[in-house]
């Protein structure tokens, strides 16, 4: 049995180091958005996901393995009961430099403070218009106001580097790149362009004629702002751009048009307590059956992790001309 007396580092055989893992909280969400999900979901039975407390023993785990940094995502994660609770507990795990969470942004006008109070340091707010009417077409169900009011709560909570996520989807909100970019400087936050993962079977459009290169929003950009590349890593996959008179940056994801596995740093764990060793492949680990079969001991379950990274792939294999091998939707995998 490997000695965790001296917190050993994730690492893969690829050489990368481990240090980053993304938390799926919930499979549920408030919005239904056409590039995440279908308009009409069956979703998990609550015996077939993480209890609250075992997803802390995770995330634990996992920070006495060296993981430094972990995202809460959803689904949204503010609509599963208890999640401020299981964040205050996260955020006091020894070793655990960031806290930070992926959100649509639905809830926070009244959570914003607690959740800043709560040891979340970052938000990431998902985005793709300003137009009432687009955003209630591409999220379905949700309501452009609710989101803007938790935007402006979140700041007046005092979150620092605020970031929009946006993903564009050509003739859908491709020409609001600029009016995106114009409202994160006027707010004083950051914003990520995002090339649409093909995840999940969607009929709403055709990923391949939907689909609008980072490049091409750069092209759109410059006719308006002037762009310097920025010398801040953040170990994520973003590009990121200063808005050249402001504060804000804007960040590119370009799984298709830039390829960024070979920086990988992460992990992601779904709320069904799959460890999901990259984005774009199938290769997994069940967590929840090694906790549930071993609840008193750790060590079984770092050595299961540590053994993991063997299976990391070297990269992704997202087609966006083809039908996903991937079927799982993005709510599934959380984010």
């Amino acid at each position: 049995m490997t000695d965790f007396s001296e917190a050993p580092q994730l690492i893969d055989r690829f050489g990368r180091t481990v240090n980053y893992l993304r938390i799926s909280i919930t499979d549920r969400c408030d919005f239904r958005c056409v590039y995440c999900m279908a308009e009409q979901m069956t979703f998990l039975p609550r015996a077939q996901i993480l209890s609250l407390e075992e997803i802390y023993v995770l995330a634990r785990t996992f920070a006495e393995l060296g993981v430094k940094k972990i995202r809460i995502t959803g689904g949204e994660p503010l609509v599963r009961k208890g999640a401020l609770a299981l964040l205050q507990n996260i955020g006091r795990i020894d070793g655990l430099d960031e806290l930070v969470m992926t959100t649509n942004g639905s809830q926070l006008e009244t959570m914003a403070t607690a959740l800043q109070e709560a040891g979340v340091k970052r938000l990431n707010i998902s985005l793709d218009t300003l137009d009432a009417d687009k955003f209630k077409a591409i999220t379905r169900t949700g309501e452009l106001s609710q989101v803007i009011r938790g935007i402006q709560a979140a700041t007046l909570a005092g979150f620092k580097r605020i970031k929009i996520n946006a993903v564009i989807l050509k003739d859908r909100n491709h020409l609001e790149v600029t009016d995106l970019v114009k409202f994160a400087v006027d707010n004083g936050i950051d914003i990520s362009f995002i090339e649409e993962m093909p995840l999940g079977i969607v009929n709403q459009h055709n990923r391949s004629d939907a689909y609008y290169a980072s490049e091409l929003i750069k092209t759109d950009l410059a006719r308006h702002f002037i762009l310097a590349p920025s010398l801040e890593k953040t170990g994520g996959p973003s590009n990121y751009f200063n808005v050249v008179g402001t504060q804000t940056r804007v960040g590119f994801i370009s799984p298709h048009s830039e390829n960024f596995c070979s920086t990988c740093n992460r992990v992601r764990l779904t709320v069904e307590g799959r460890l999901l060793l990259c984005l774009g492949n199938e290769h997994s680990i069940d967590l929840k059956q090694v906790l549930r079969d071993n609840p008193d001991n750790t060590d079984v379950l770092k050595q299961v992790i540590i053994d993991a990274m063997l299976i990391k792939p070297e990269k992704h294999e997202f087609n966006i001309h083809e039908q996903p091998v991937i079927l799982r939707y993005m709510n599934m995998t959380g984010g």
